[in-house]
């Protein structure tokens, strides 16, 4: 059997083309992708555009193989503005949050992806498709805008001048445009955040500056 062709390598996982239809996403450090399959074939069922699951096992997740670039790529690369961007993100988690819960019948709470940003959305030929769903949860859907918002904060104060001021941007667009109150989900969202193994102890402690700037946009937004 050909070994699969490698095609990306993210913090934790590496992608692999299987063939001209699918991908496996296998995780480095092992795991279960199961509760993460059952979430995208749950969202995907309903409607929500998720790559499709052919598979899961232990830490291999093989799915739909999808065109077209990430929207970060897109718009680094000029192809796609920041209004528009900020529209389809906003669009995104509130169609996902229409939906009603998988595990609960609690009216209040949705499925969350928790970490909804330009990288995890795919321009495919089909439309923009989300990605990456291990973090997928239930809850509040502020806490799901918050998260969002406070990964583009961090762009926006990280130590990328040459793309910080387009992340401010496009979190100041994006925040004009999501449903809720991502003010309630933002202390959560920091802490989950904090707890995230992936990030750097500089990361890390950028988070309150991110956080605060969140709340200085949405300040300035409410006065404009």
């Amino acid at each position: 059997m050909t070994s699969p062709l490698p095609l990306a390598s993210g913090r934790t996982a590496d992608v692999f083309a299987v063939d001209d239809n699918r991908v496996l996403r296998r995780y480095r450090d092992g795991g279960d992708v199961a509760a993460e399959a059952a979430v995208m074939i749950y969202v995907g069922g309903r409607g929500f555009p998720v790559p499709r699951v052919f598979s899961a096992s232990g830490p291999d997740l093989v799915m739909e193989r999808l065109d077209g670039p990430t929207m970060l790529d897109a718009l680094l690369a000029g192809d796609l503005d920041i209004p528009a961007a900020a529209e389809m993100l906003a669009d995104l988690l509130a169609r996902l949050h229409e939906l009603p819960a998988r595990l609960t019948r609690d009216p209040a709470v949705r499925v969350l992806h928790l970490d909804l940003h330009p990288g995890n959305v795919l321009l495919s030929s089909r439309g923009p498709v989300v990605i990456d769903w291990p973090n997928a949860v239930e809850g509040p859907p502020d806490l799901d805008i918050a998260l969002s918002a406070l990964i583009l904060a961090e762009v926006s104060v990280g130590d990328r001048p040459e793309v910080a001021a387009a992340a401010r941007l496009l979190l100041t667009e994006f925040l004009a445009r999501a449903d809720g109150d991502p003010l309630r989900g933002l202390d959560r969202a920091v802490a989950i955040r904090r707890a995230n193994p992936t990030l750097s102890a500089e990361e890390i402690d950028r988070l309150a500056v991110a956080a605060a700037l969140i709340g200085d946009v949405i300040a300035a937004g409410s006065t404009a």
